[in-house]
């Protein structure tokens, strides 16, 4: 009898122990796990991966950012188990075996130089539907004069992605069209953008929210400023359509549906086939449950509750 109290003893320890650390003590995981892709998810996925090893250090997570483009073919070819993928998935993918699983929300925003002549105007009248147009897609507007019918007559420096990226492919379907259709000089990845914007005077382009505000203070990053879309075209932005000094307005906007999708947008882990196993598995169900508390925090948008269930219910 005393053997048996003992014994039970023992097993409660080990229970409590792996309640404790969070490790279920039927559950061991353990591998590896790689992942490639778009830069709007890059961040997120680094802060998964760190909270996910917290809770099962025998697994390894490698993580690189490249453009959705690339995350999406690393994850057809087999190259990763995950793709990272910030815009809708092609039918000629989903034949190739690509198995898409939203994950969160974010968008793409315009973005300029913070000494641009013609901020003032560009923050207080914003940039119409048109505008974009005319400026990415025909190339119709070179000054900012034409841009926003103002007497500036500064040129617009374009810039855009040479990657094939989510970010491109969103902000070209706002004007319905598609990455290969954006004018511009074109930067690799979103720092590189953000960075030629903020060297550039005149120069204008866009940024996935993620790297037009500094993950710290939630604040505009230091040299470029977000440009407002008119979104009821009437020449100015009303205090409704003013929500992005923070990103934690900006989250909250496009949360309540107030900023437009495109260019808000779902983002994608990507696995080859269905139903990944193991750990690839375990890592994509803990960021559909337990991770998503870190979505907000990080600067995302968390997906309704309806859509998380009908995401694992895919694995």
């Amino acid at each position: 009898m005393k053997q048996l109290l003992t014994t039970i003893l023992i097993c409660l320890v080990i229970l409590s122990t792996g309640m404790k650390s969070g490790i279920k003590a039927q559950e061991k995981i353990e591998g590896k796990i790689t992942l490639s892709g778009a830069f709007a998810l890059y961040p997120l996925a680094v802060q998964w991966a760190e909270e996910f090893k917290k809770i099962y250090p025998n697994v390894k997570i490698d993580i690189s950012a490249g453009g959705a483009g690339k995350g999406m073919t690393d994850a057809i070819s087999g190259m990763v188990d995950i793709g990272m993928v910030s815009r809708e998935v092609y039918p000629e993918e989903l034949k190739n075996g690509a198995y898409p699983i939203a994950v969160a929300k974010d968008a793409v925003v315009a973005v300029a130089n913070a000494s641009n002549p013609a901020i003032n105007d560009l923050m207080t009248k914003g940039l119409k539907k048109d505008a974009i147009t005319n400026i990415w897609i025909t190339g119709k507007y070179k000054s900012w004069a034409q841009a926003l019918q103002t007497t500036s007559r500064a040129a617009i420096h374009v810039y855009t992605r040479s990657d094939a990226c989510g970010a491109a492919e969103i902000w070209a379907k706002y004007s319905g069209k598609k990455q290969e259709d954006l004018l511009g000089s074109g930067v690799f990845g979103d720092p590189g953008l953000a960075l030629a914007v903020k060297r550039d005077q005149l120069g204008i382009g866009y940024n996935n929210i993620g790297y037009a505000y500094d993950f710290v203070t939630k604040k505009q990053v230091e040299g470029i400023r977000v440009i407002p879309i008119d979104l009821n075209n009437n020449g100015k932005i009303d205090p409704e359509e003013n929500f992005y000094e923070t990103q934690d307005q900006i989250v909250a906007a496009i949360a309540q549906g107030k900023y437009p999708s495109p260019p808000a947008r779902e983002l994608y882990f990507v696995t080859k086939g269905k139903l990944p196993k193991g750990a690839t598995q375990a890592f994509i169900k803990w960021a559909l449950t337990e991770g998503q508390k870190f979505v907000t925090p990080s600067g995302y948008i968390s997906l309704p509750k309806e859509k998380l269930t009908s995401e694992l219910n895919k694995l």
